[in-house]
C-alpha cells in the first residue's frame, strides 16, 4: 500500500486549514455532517434524473457512532459514495470541492441543497483527530476503497470490503491536553447538542445511540407489600433521530399553529414567556432568504448593559453559520430575536462569516423595514401588546432616534409614545397631532423624574387651562431625542420650561412689556443679587397660581443640564441659561414692588428665597439649605 503526498503544498496548507480557518474546534462535526448531507443529496438527485424508485429522504439516514473504548467518532451516510479516483481527487487535493463541481455540472438542481463549495470542510476534522479513515463505496458499484491519513504527511488508498454504498468517516480523537478536552466529543449528550446547534435542519435523519435512564421494573408481586422501597433506575441505549430536519421557517404558514411558533421561540431562545409578535416571511430577489423573527415580551436582564449581544442566527441551507449575526440588526431593533436562512450567501472559506457585505446590507435594510412595519401594525391593531413592548424596549427606540446624529429619526419617530396630561395611557406623536386644538402652535412637553412630579410643575397649569395636551417625558434620553427630532408633522416641540410658550396674545404681550419696563430696576436688582445664577429675571406669562418658576434661554434645558452633570466628564461646561420668572398676578410680585420702594435691602433676600424655591420645584438641590432655612425664619419674624 503506497503512501501518497497531497497534491498541494500539503503541510503548510493543511496546518492553515486546521489552525487558522476555523474559530471553534466543535465546528468539525457540522462540516462532516454537511458533507454527508451533500453526498446523500447527490444520490437523491441522481435517482430523480434516472427515475430510480425506492430512494427517499426518510430511508437515507446519517448515522453517528461513538466508541469510547477506541476513541473514535464515525459519521456514516448512504449517499452517492466515492470511487478510488474521487478519493484521490477530492481528498488528496486540498481545497478541491467535489460538491462545487457537482453544482456546476448540474445547474438545473431543484429540491436539492448542496452545501459544500470550498473543499476544506473535511479537513476541519483534523482539529480533533490524530488520524482519519474514509471508507467509501459508489452506489451501483462493487468495489469499495479506504482513504487514510494522519495529517499533512500524506495519505494511503486501499481496496476494502464494504457491504452498503455510501461513506463512513472514522475520526480517531486526539489525546486530551491541558488546554483541550477531546473526551467531550465522545459523550452522546455533547454530540447531540452540537447537532441541534449546527445541523438540526439537515434534510436527512441524523441518528445516534442516546443513553437514557428509566425506572427499573419490580421483579415480583411481593413489591406491593406495605413496606415500599425507593424506586431503582437503570440505564439503557436507544437509537433516535436527533435533528428536526424540516425547519419551521420553511413550512407554509398554513401548516404552522400559534403554539408551533411560540414553542419554537421558547425552546430556541430559552425564554419563559411567549413572544408578543411573530414575523415569518420569505423574500425573493437578488438575495433570497427566509426569516423568522420574534419581538419578545420582556427585556433580558442584561439588555441595557454592555454584556448584551444583539444579532440574528444566520443559516445557509439550514446549516447554522453564525449564532449572532450582529450586522443583520440595527442597534435600535437589537431586541428582536430570530433567524435568517439563505441559499445565496457568499460565505468565506470556513463558512463562519460572509465574504460580501452587500448581501448583508440588503438583507439588513429589508429586515429593518419589516420590523418597523410590524411594530406599527402592533401599535394600531394590538395596542395592549404594543404598550407592553414599549414598556420593555421604548428606551431603545429613543436611543435610536438620538444616536448617529439623528440618522434614523424619520424611521423611528412614529414608534415613540409618552404619557400625557390628558390620559394615563401612552400617546403616539400621530395621536397627539390629531387631537391638537386648531390654534395650538406647538407640541408641548415636560421633563421630570416621574409623572407625579411633572404634574406638580407650575408651568403645567396655564397649558391645561388652554386645553393643550402636554407630553410627560421621564427618561433621561427623552429631551435629547426630542431636540434631534425638532418637529413632527411640521409642528415644533416646545418645552414648558422654554421662555416663550406662545400662549400670549399681542395685547397681553404689550401689557407685559409695559409692566416690565416700569419695574426694570426691580428685575436688575434681583439679577445682580443672584450674582450670575440667572441670566435674567422677568415677568412670566405661563404661571397661574404659583409665584415663581425657572425657565431657560438657549438649547440646553434644566433637565439636560442634570443629565450632563451625571456623566463621567461632568457637564462638559454645558450649562442651562437660567431665567427666574415672576408671576405678575401673584401677591409676591406686589410685595417685591413695595420692597423696591420702601425696603430695598430685602429685595435681595426675597430674590434668593424665590430662586431657591424655584430650584426645589424643579428638583434641583440648593447650594446652602441652612441659609435658605434661616432666610425663611427671618422673613417670618
Amino acid at each position: 500500500m503506497e503512501k501518497k503526498q497531497f497534491k498541494t503544498e500539503s503541510k503548510r496548507i493543511l496546518d492553515l486549514m486546521i489552525n487558522s480557518i476555523y474559530t471553534h474546534k466543535e465546528i468539525f462535526l457540522r462540516e462532516i455532517i454537511s458533507n454527508a448531507s451533500d453526498a446523500t443529496d447527490k444520490l437523491y438527485y441522481s435517482a430523480m434524473k434516472t427515475g430510480e424508485t425506492g430512494i427517499n429522504r426518510e430511508n437515507l439516514p446519517i448515522n453517528i457512532i461513538l466508541n469510547k473504548e477506541n476513541r473514535t467518532i464515525t459519521v456514516k451516510d448512504n449517499g452517492i459514495g466515492m470511487t478510488k479516483e474521487d478519493l484521490e481527487s477530492n481528498l488528496g487535493t486540498i481545497a478541491k470541492s467535489g460538491s462545487l463541481n457537482f453544482k456546476k455540472e448540474n445547474k438545473d438542481l431543484t429540491d436539492v441543497e448542496i452545501i459544500g463549495q470550498f473543499g476544506v470542510g473535511f479537513y476541519s476534522a483534523f482539529m480533533v483527530s490524530e488520524s482519519i479513515k474514509v471508507i467509501s463505496k459508489v452506489h451501483g458499484q462493487d468495489k469499495a476503497y479506504a482513504w487514510e491519513s494522519e495529517g499533512a504527511e500524506g495519505y494511503t488508498i486501499a481496496e476494502v470490503e464494504k457491504e452498503d454504498c455510501g461513506t463512513e468517516i472514522v475520526m480517531n480523537l486526539r489525546e486530551n491536553t491541558e488546554e483541550e478536552n477531546y473526551d467531550q466529543y465522545l459523550e452522546s449528550s455533547k454530540i447531540k447538542n452540537l447537532i441541534k446547534k449546527y445541523s438540526d435542519y439537515i434534510r436527512y435523519p441524523i441518528n445516534m445511540d442516546i443513553e437514557k435512564t428509566r425506572m427499573k421494573a419490580a421483579e415480583n408481586e411481593e413489591e406491593n407489600s406495605e413496606e415500599k422501597k425507593e424506586p431503582e433506575y437503570e440505564s439503557y441505549i436507544e437509537n433516535e433521530t436527533v435533528n428536526s430536519m424540516i425547519p419551521l421557517w420553511r413550512k407554509t404558514k398554513s401548516e404552522i399553529t400559534e403554539d408551533d411558533y411560540n414553542n419554537f421561540y421558547t425552546d430556541k431562545f430559552m425564554d419563559y414567556e411567549k413572544p408578543l409578535k411573530v414575523v415569518h416571511s420569505s423574500v425573493e430577489g437578488m438575495t433570497s432568504y427566509n426569516m423568522l423573527l420574534y419581538v419578545p415580551s420582556h427585556a433580558p436582564v442584561n439588555y441595557y448593559s454592555k454584556d448584551y449581544e444583539k444579532g440574528l442566527q444566520l443559516y445557509s441551507n439550514g446549516v447554522l453559520i453564525m449564532d449572532k449575526c450582529a450586522d443583520l440588526l440595527p442597534d435600535h431593533f437589537s431586541f428582536v430575536r430570530g433567524l435568517v436562512d439563505s441559499q445565496d450567501l457568499s460565505l468565506n472559506i470556513s463558512r463562519e462569516m460572509l465574504q460580501h457585505d452587500r448581501q448583508l446590507q440588503m438583507m439588513s435594510k429589508n429586515i429593518e423595514k419589516k420590523i418597523k412595519k410590524e411594530l406599527l401594525s402592533m401599535m394600531k391593531h394590538d395596542r395592549e401588546d404594543y404598550d407592553k413592548f414599549y414598556e420593555a424596549f421604548g428606551l431603545q427606540i429613543k436611543y435610536g432616534i438620538y444616536s448617529s446624529f439623528g440618522a434614523n429619526k424619520d424611521l423611528l419617530k412614529d414608534l415613540i409614545m409618552y404619557k400625557s396630561s390628558t390620559t394615563d395611557s401612552y400617546v403616539s406623536l400621530e395621536e397627539y397631532i390629531s387631537k391638537m386644538a386648531e390654534e395650538q402652535k406647538y407640541i408641548y412637553y415636560a421633563c421630570g423624574d416621574s409623572v407625579s412630579k411633572i404634574e406638580k410643575l407650575p408651568q403645567i397649569e396655564a397649558l391645561k387651562d388652554k386645553g393643550y395636551e402636554v407630553l410627560y417625558m421621564t427618561d433621561e434620553i427623552d429631551e435629547f431625542a426630542i431636540k434631534i427630532l425638532h418637529d413632527y408633522d411640521s409642528k415644533e416641540f416646545k418645552s414648558i420650561s422654554d421662555n416663550d410658550l406662545g400662549l400670549e396674545t399681542e395685547e397681553e404681550k404689550q401689557e407685559a412689556e409695559k409692566l416690565t419696563e416700569t419695574n426694570k430696576d426691580l428685575f436688575e436688582k434681583m439679577k445682580d443679587t443672584l450674582d450670575g445664577k440667572v441670566s435674567a429675571v422677568r415677568l412670566s406669562s405661563k404661571l397661574k397660581s404659583h409665584p415663581v418658576c425657572l425657565s431657560t434661554d438657549g438649547e440646553i434645558s434644566l433637565e439636560m443640564e442634570k443629565v450632563l452633570s451625571q456623566m463621567p466628564n461632568g457637564n462638559m461646561g454645558m450649562k442651562a441659561q437660567r431665567v427666574l420668572e415672576i408671576n405678575p398676578n401673584h401677591p409676591v410680585f406686589e410685595k417685591l414692588v413695595d420692597l423696591k420702594t420702601n425696603d430695598d435691602e430685602k429685595v435681595g433676600k426675597y430674590a434668593n428665597l424665590l430662586y431657591n424655591q424655584a430650584l426645589l420645584i424643579e428638583g434641583i438641590s440648593i447650594e446652602d439649605p441652612v441659609e435658605f432655612s434661616n432666610a425663611i425664619c427671618e422673613l417670618m419674624i
